[in-house]
């Protein structure tokens, strides 16, 4: 008997990317527009994602950005996808992310990753003490979750040290990761799990499997929450469809050879030779990407949910051409006939 097509939810992460020949400032006006669009178009979530050290993406601080998103969108969900917990203090995280939920309640979404968004020099100057080890980050999650329950637990700092400010409600809690460790993190704290198959192809619906089977709940969740991020690139022709995709795919090569210049333009990728040692290493690369039409983009990407089990699709799209970009989420959404659902959480 076949596996039933899910109702997908489809969501956003937005890095924030500095086209070629535009500025910073230009990219998070674009961020936010595409926020708005995600709003209205009736996208779940929208996350924003924190990098340093680069000039080709512009979002160094989530929950700065977020402050500024929340106040130009109406309903739609809002979040970090992620903060890279080990460059801060639980504390600071947790206030910020309080503080955030205080102003747009019921719409925010605390996603945590442990890479360093950036080279380790780079990690090193954000947090010198980082040391990069797991026991350190698990600590650093049950410290943020006692923060963010006004949790008094005697004989430890929380006895004494809240977050603030003081509120009814709380962000949801993701953990984010391209492999499966941080997936048996969230169950074993009962979070929800994001894989990023546009970051790592392999592995990942068995990575959201161990999660589910692994899962405790928690006072935040019930039960398993996951969904899975992937580059997606959607346009009314499959020739624009596959220039698009060619335009990651250059770019994915360039990340292999420590290359981090803009972005590709489309006279660029128009005579864009891949050679056979290039060709090797898409093999590699294919899994993180998806690209076709409307109907092409709703079986893939349909497929893919099977896949994992996932209701929940989050979508990562880069263009040279932020009307590209734009229209990768438009067509994506009418396929898919999303609509608005009501402010609340959508985990709980």
């Amino acid at each position: 008997m076949p596996t039933p097509s899910p109702i997908l939810r489809l969501n956003v992460l937005d890095q924030s990317p500095v086209r070629p020949g535009a500025t910073a400032q230009q990219a998070l006006r674009e961020t936010t527009e595409l926020a708005q669009l995600a709003d209205r178009l009736g996208y779940t979530r929208f996350w924003v994602s924190e990098h340093h050290n680069t000039t080709s993406l512009a979002g160094s601080a989530p929950e700065v950005l977020l402050a500024h998103l929340g106040a130009h969108t109406e309903r739609i969900r809002l979040g970090s996808g992620g903060v890279m917990l080990p460059h801060y203090s639980a504390l600071k995280v947790a206030e910020s992310f309080k503080l955030l939920e205080a102003l747009h309640p019921g719409r925010i979404d605390l996603g945590m990753g442990r890479a360093p968004g950036a080279d380790r020099l780079t990690a090193y100057a954000l947090n010198p003490s980082n040391k990069f080890e797991e026991r350190a980050f698990v600590e650093q999650l049950i410290d943020l979750q006692s923060y963010l329950r006004d949790e008094i637990v005697p004989d430890t700092i929380h006895e004494r040290v809240k977050a603030i400010p003081k509120i009814d409600t709380s962000p949801e809690l993701w953990l984010l990761s391209s492999s499966g460790q941080s997936g048996l993190f969230a169950a074993q704290l009962g979070m929800a799990f994001s894989f990023a198959q546009f970051i790592n192809p392999n592995g990942g619906p068995a990575a959201v499997r161990a999660y589910r089977e692994e899962f405790q709940p928690s006072p935040e969740l019930a039960a398993p929450v996951a969904n899975v991020a992937i580059f997606a690139f959607c346009a009314d022709t499959e020739e624009k469809a596959l220039a698009l995709q060619k335009a990651m795919f250059i770019q994915l090569l360039r990340f292999d050879q420590g290359l981090r210049g803009p972005y590709p333009t489309a006279e660029e990728v128009a005579a864009y030779t891949f050679s056979p040692e290039e060709q090797a290493r898409l093999r590699h690369h294919q899994g993180r990407v998806v690209s076709g039409t409307p109907d092409q983009m709703r079986d893939k990407l349909t497929r893919l949910a099977i896949s994992y089990g996932v209701d929940e699709l989050t979508i990562v799209s880069i263009t040279a051409d932020f009307a590209d970009r734009l229209r990768t989420y438009e067509l994506l959404a009418d396929v898919f006939e999303l609509v608005p659902e009501p402010v609340g959480s959508l985990v709980a």
